[in-house]
C-alpha cells in the first residue's frame, strides 16, 4: 500500500481538471488493493485512470484507446519475483506505442531490473509502497513531456504543409509570438518600412523573409545585406553600386543591392552598426527613392521597400549621439520585437525537429525523433543564443548521435556549461568563443563597440561571431 502523504497544498494548481483534456492514465496491477489506491489518489488531481488486473487486459485497452501514460507493474501471479511478466508488456507497449510514457511498479525490486525496465522503454521506475508526491510528480512530468511531444509532431505537419506551400520556415506558436503574428498579419501585404529588433540569433531575417514572402512584392528579389559587416570604404558601392574608374579597384561596373532589389524588398541586417558617416547617404535614398551609383553623376529611381534589423537599442544610440534619429523615422513605420528563446520555450520543441529533420537530411543520418530526456534538456536551457544556438546544437548533435533518436549527451549542452568555468581545459577557439560572448553582453549588443574592446576590426568581430553562430 502507498504511504501517506501530506495533503495537497491548495495553491498548487492540479495537471488538469476532469474533461475532454484530462490526462487518461492506464494502470495495470493484479492486486486490487494497489488498484484503489491509485485511483483514490489520481482522480482527485484531475486524471482519468483505467484499471486493469492483468497485462491482457492491459493489452486489449490500448488497441481500443489512447492514454497520457501507464503504469504496471512487473510483478503478476504467474511469477511473482522476477519481473518478466512485466517486463513482456513493457516491450508490447513500446512496440506499439514508443513516445507513451511508462512508469514500472514492483514490491521487489532491484537494480537489475529496473536498468532492464529502463532499457526496454520505461520512462522511470516507482518501489511500492510508493510516496504519493514523488509518484505524482513523476507522472506530471511524463504527460507534460509527452503531450509537448505530441504537440511539436502535430505543427510539424502543419509546417510541413505551409513550406509545401513556399513560404519560409517561420515558427510560431508560443503565447509571447503573438504580437508578432497579428502585427505581422496586418503590415506584411503594404509597402511599410519595418523595423525587426530582438537579441543575437532571434530569428530576424526569417522573420524578414516571411514579410516579403507574404507581401505584393513576393515574387520580386528579395536582398539581404549585413550593414554592419561593411567597412566605411566599400559601403556606398555595395549597396549603391560603382562604374568603371571610381576608385583603384573598380575595373568594372557594379550594380548595388538597392538596384537588385527593385521592385522587391532589401534587408539591412544590423542596421545600428552603420558608420555614422554613412548614415546620411542611406536616409536620403530610402526618403527620395534615388541613388546614385558612385562616380557617376546620373540618378536612377528604385522601388525598393526596407525592412532593417538591430539588436542595438536605437534610442540610445541616438541620445548618444550615433545614430540619426531622422533615419530611425523612416526606418521604424513599424516595429516588430522579437522575444528572445528563454521566453517562448513552447516553440523549442517544434524548432528542434525543424531543425532536426533539416540536418538528418543533410547529412545523410536515420535519426527519427528526440529522445523525452533530451527534450527536457532542451526545454530547460537557458538559450543565451537564442534560435541560432538551437540550430548550431541541433546540427551537432546529428553529427553526433549514435542512435536512431537525440538522447541528451549528443547535445553537449551540459558539458559546454562546466567547460566554461574551466578555461584551462578548452581550446583556443572555446576560449575566443566565450570571450567574444562576454563582450557583446556587456555592450548590449553593440558589435562596434565589443569589436574596439577585443581589439578586432568590426569587420573580423562578424567573421567571428559567424563562426561561433553568436
Amino acid at each position: 500500500m502507498p504511504t501517506s502523504a501530506k495533503p495537497r497544498d491548495p495553491k498548487t494548481p492540479l495537471l488538469a481538471k476532469s474533461g475532454p483534456s484530462a490526462p487518461r492514465v492506464l494502470a495495470a496491477d493484479d492486486q486490487k488493493p494497489i488498484l484503489e489506491a491509485l485511483e483514490l489518489l489520481l482522480k482527485p488531481q484531475g486524471y482519468k485512470l483505467d484499471a486493469v488486473p492483468s497485462p491482457s487486459l492491459a493489452r486489449e485497452a490500448l488497441s481500443s484507446s489512447s492514454y497520457d501514460a501507464a503504469l504496471i507493474d512487473l510483478n503478476y501471479t504467474r511469477d511473482t519475483t522476477s519481473g518478466q511478466e512485466g517486463l513482456d508488456l513493457l516491450s508490447e507497449i513500446s512496440g506499439i506505442d514508443s513516445k507513451l510514457p511508462i512508469i514500472v511498479m514492483t514490491a521487489w525490486g532491484n537494480v537489475e531490473l529496473a536498468v532492464e525496465a529502463m532499457r526496454r522503454g520505461a520512462r522511470d521506475f516507482i518501489q511500492k509502497p510508493w510516496e504519493n508526491e514523488r509518484l505524482l510528480s513523476i507522472l506530471r512530468t511524463q504527460i507534460e513531456l509527452h503531450r509537448a511531444l505530441r504537440e511539436a509532431e502535430r505543427l510539424a505537419a502543419e509546417n510541413n504543409l505551409l513550406r509545401a506551400q513556399g513560404r519560409p520556415d517561420f515558427i510560431a506558436t508560443a503565447p509571447s509570438m503573438t504580437p508578432v503574428l497579428e502585427t505581422m498579419t496586418r503590415i506584411a501585404p503594404s509597402d511599410a518600412n519595418v523595423l525587426i529588433t530582438g537579441e543575437h540569433g532571434t530569428g530576424k531575417e526569417v522573420l524578414a523573409r516571411t514579410l516579403h514572402a507574404l507581401s505584393l512584392r513576393a515574387w520580386r528579389p528579395f536582398m539581404a545585406v549585413n550593414t554592419g559587416g561593411l567597412a566605411e570604404g566599400v559601403f556606398e558601392s555595395e549597396l549603391f553600386g560603382h562604374v568603371k574608374g571610381a576608385f583603384t579597384d573598380a575595373r568594372n561596373d557594379r550594380i548595388g543591392r538597392f538596384e537588385l532589389a527593385d521592385g522587391g524588398t532589401i534587408f539591412l541586417d544590423e542596421i545600428g552598426n552603420i558608420p555614422f558617416r554613412q548614415q546620411a547617404t542611406l536616409l536620403r535614398v530610402i526618403e527620395s527613392g534615388e541613388l546614385e551609383r558612385v562616380g557617376s553623376s546620373r540618378s536612377k529611381r528604385v522601388d525598393v521597400r526596407v525592412i532593417s534589423a538591430t539588436n542595438t537599442d536605437l534610442e540610445a544610440a541616438i541620445r548618444a549621439h550615433q545614430f540619426r534619429e531622422d533615419l530611425l523615422f523612416r526606418l521604424n513605420t513599424v516595429e516588430l520585437h522579437l522575444p528572445p528563446l528563454r521566453e517562448r520555450r513552447e516553440d523549442i520543441p517544434l524548432l528542434a525537429g525543424h531543425f532536426l529533420s533539416q540536418y538528418a537530411a543533410r547529412y545523410r543520418r536515420h535519426i527519427h525523433g528526440i529522445d523525452a530526456a533530451a527534450l527536457q534538456t532542451l526545454l530547460s536551457h537557458n538559450w543565451p543564443g537564442n534560435v541560432r544556438e538551437l540550430e548550431h546544437t541541433i546540427e551537432r548533435a546529428v553529427l553526433m548521435c549514435r542512435g536512431e533518436r537525440l538522447e541528451p549527451p549528443d547535445l553537449g549542452l551540459a558539458a559546454s556549461k562546466t567547460a566554461s568555468q574551466n578555461l584551462e581545459e578548452l581550446s583556443l577557439e572555446a576560449v575566443e568563443s566565450i570571450l567574444i560572448r562576454k563582450a557583446l553582453d556587456r555592450f548590449q549588443g553593440n558589435v562596434s563597440q565589443a569589436a574596439e574592446a577585443l581589439g578586432l576590426s568590426r569587420g573580423a568581430l562578424y567573421r567571428r561571431m559567424e563562426k561561433y553562430g553568436l
